[in-house]
């Protein structure tokens, strides 16, 4: 992926157009700019670059391919540092035009329902993807793995069985 900024590519495509066209397209988009992901960054800085590439496989199934490289700074849970998640991924989305549709696609397709108009807007798709690679509790692999094993007290474990109280009764 080169440096290329991303005003070179257009807010929005017609996705069957560019399918048509075999188009490809480059660019960067600031990790600031992306206001669904940005709030679970630890600071919204740096950029993901991406490709994104239209076209049909062998099957005539027109396809989407993403690749995203980027660099996203999150909180490890474990140590409440700062630390970065490296993100490269290649995603292909099976463009559909009904959810019905879906079935069809291959099982390393992701599904992506194009609204009626056709058009897509590209830093959507590239936020969307990030989004989905977030883990749901940030650890950084620098991060000490804490194990303890919890063992209740025997009291507990005794008000915890519904049992104990016919226990003591039968006992009387």
């Amino acid at each position: 992926m080169s440096d290329l900024p991303n005003s070179r590519v257009p807010e929005s495509v017609d996705a069957w157009r560019m399918v048509a066209a075999r188009r490809e397209f480059e660019g960067r988009i600031p990790l600031a700019a992306m206001t669904r992901l940005r709030d679970s960054l630890l600071e919204p800085e740096g950029d993901a670059r991406y490709v994104l590439a239209f076209g049909t496989d062998a099957l005539k199934l027109p396809y989407a391919e993403l690749r995203i490289e980027a660099e996203l700074p999150l909180e490890c849970q474990s140590s409440l540092r700062r630390f970065m998640l490296p993100v490269r991924l290649v995603q292909r989305l099976g463009l559909i035009r009904d959810e019905a549709d879906e079935a069809a696609l291959p099982e390393e397709y992701e599904a992506l329902l194009v609204e009626a108009d056709g058009m897509l807007k590209p830093a959507e798709l590239v936020e969307d993807e990030l989004i989905l690679a977030m883990p749901v509790v940030p650890v950084s692999p620098e991060a000490e793995v804490v194990v303890r094993e919890f063992v209740p007290p025997a009291e507990e474990t005794a008000q915890a069985n519904p049992f104990a109280a016919l226990a003591g009764l039968k006992k009387k």
